[in-house]
């Protein structure tokens, strides 16, 4: 068949390459100047950085993971790190997740975490149900200490919202329960691991995240097209036409909201469902330090109060490998939440980061490189509507005959491992697709 993708991002170049490896011709439109999406990273004198955040390589599916590593040239390519991650609790390094971390902190919040989280679990234990929003869920789960020490300012900082107005199924199976053993061992001074599936993760060794990209792009039988806007897609007698040229099968994995207005077919109850979708943007300062010596040797640490700055995670970018900044240097990315409203001018930027040094994390005046990425589309508003809503714009999608994926082309909270495990599966309906000669509609789990 011959096939558009709209949108170069890891979710459309992967899917390109697969497809392409089945014979058939593939052409993806990309509106920038080069592929990437919220994997781009770019290149500061011998600084690298990563433009939306600080990414990693790792996939609980060996099959997603292995496909990653070969894309950034396998062991040779890559760098392999023991995750070590912190949470900067008032003066205190305390090890993440928070709850097993619970016995770094004072003795009165150890008091508070522990009597909250034992009558949070008999709650459940008792038959209180699950609450539909957020912020009583964090209450249901973790206790109104775990709340109030970190799970409320934390996510109050990222999500900029109340948290009782977000729908708490989102963060089903995206926070793993702590057994209540872990907590009290932990209460009492014996260290237990959280995330122990995430325990090593892997780094591209040249060229930031976006090396994964490059490497799926590089021989992958596929035409890439940028700096090409996508301005019409319509239906055909003979499939589908996108800016005038003739195509089997249209995949979308553009921000729906950036691409409804191209589909001349979307049913006015659709498009006004589409336009109702908001992102929670997200500003990645990129800083580069002189060093006196090298950096603690952490991964990235979270910052949940409001002293602390506006920033939510400091990434130790320059950990991840040897060669995200020259030699005597280290390189941090600070991410820091939006809803569309904050512009990071010079002062904004100087702001944050006099901020972190106050929160022991860098030398302000060791900084010798500053810079920002505003990414519009980084995170889904987990709204009360949203789910309703994104049910009824995939489900027509899906019985279209276009295909839409991706974290902003379905609007699901993937992380790029994912965005490649949900690739394999759109492959797979292709390719169904292809054998049979008839579109059926797109049903993904």
């Amino acid at each position: 068949m011959k096939i558009a993708i709209l949108g170069g991002g890891i979710s459309g170049v992967a899917l390109a390459r697969m497809l392409a490896a089945d014979g058939h011709s593939v052409t993806v439109l990309e509106k920038s100047e080069r592929a990437g999406g919220l994997c781009k990273s770019r290149r500061y004198g011998e600084f690298t950085f990563d433009e939306a955040g600080g990414h990693i390589l790792f996939s609980k599916d060996k099959k997603v993971l292995d496909w990653q590593l070969e894309r950034c040239g396998g062991e040779a390519g890559t760098v392999r790190t023991v995750r070590n991650t912190k949470i900067r609790w008032r003066d205190r390094w305390v090890p993440y997740p928070f709850e097993n971390g619970v016995g770094h902190l004072t003795k009165e919040a150890i008091v508070d975490c522990l009597a909250g989280y034992i009558e949070a679990f008999a709650d459940r234990r008792a038959g209180v149900p699950c609450p539909s929003n957020f912020g009583d869920w964090i209450q249901w789960r973790m206790g109104a200490g775990f709340g109030r020490h970190f799970m409320v300012p934390y996510n109050e900082k990222i999500w900029k919202c109340d948290l009782r107005t977000m729908a708490s199924d989102w963060v089903a199976g995206r926070v793993p329960e702590a057994p209540i053993e872990d907590i009290v061992k932990s209460a009492v001074g014996l260290d237990t691991q959280g995330y122990a599936h995430q325990s090593v993760f892997w780094f591209p060794r040249h060229g930031g995240f976006e090396a994964m990209v490059v490497g799926t792009v590089r021989n992958g039988g596929f035409k890439l097209q940028c700096g090409i806007a996508v301005d019409r897609v319509e239906r055909s007698a003979a499939g589908y036409r996108v800016n005038g040229e003739a195509f089997d099968l249209v995949v979308n994995t553009v921000p729906l909201p950036q691409i409804e207005a191209a589909f001349t077919d979307i049913p006015a109850d659709i498009r006004h469902e589409i336009q109702a979708l908001r992102p929670i943007s997200l500003i990645n300062l990129m800083i580069g330090v002189k060093l006196d010596e090298p950096l603690p040797p952490l991964s990235w640490i979270y910052l949940p109060f409001p002293e602390q700055g506006p920033t939510n995670r400091v990434t130790y970018f320059s950990n991840y490998s040897p060669h995200n900044a020259p030699a005597g240097h280290g390189s941090f990315l600070a991410e820091v939440t939006h809803r569309g409203e904050l512009h990071p001018d010079r002062a904004w930027q100087q702001d944050v980061v006099k901020a972190l040094g106050s929160a022991g994390i860098l030398h302000p005046e060791h900084v010798v490189l500053l810079e920002a990425c505003n990414n519009e589309f980084a995170y889904i508003d987990q709204n009360h509507a949203f789910q309703g809503r994104i049910t009824r714009v995939r489900k027509w999608f899906d019985d279209s005959g276009y295909i839409t994926f991706g974290r902003f082309g379905r609007y699901e909270y993937h992380n790029s491992d994912q965005c490649v495990a949900r690739a394999m599966q759109v492959h797979s309906h292709i390719q169904t697709i292809a054998n049979s000669g008839q579109q059926t509609p797109l049903r993904l789990a």
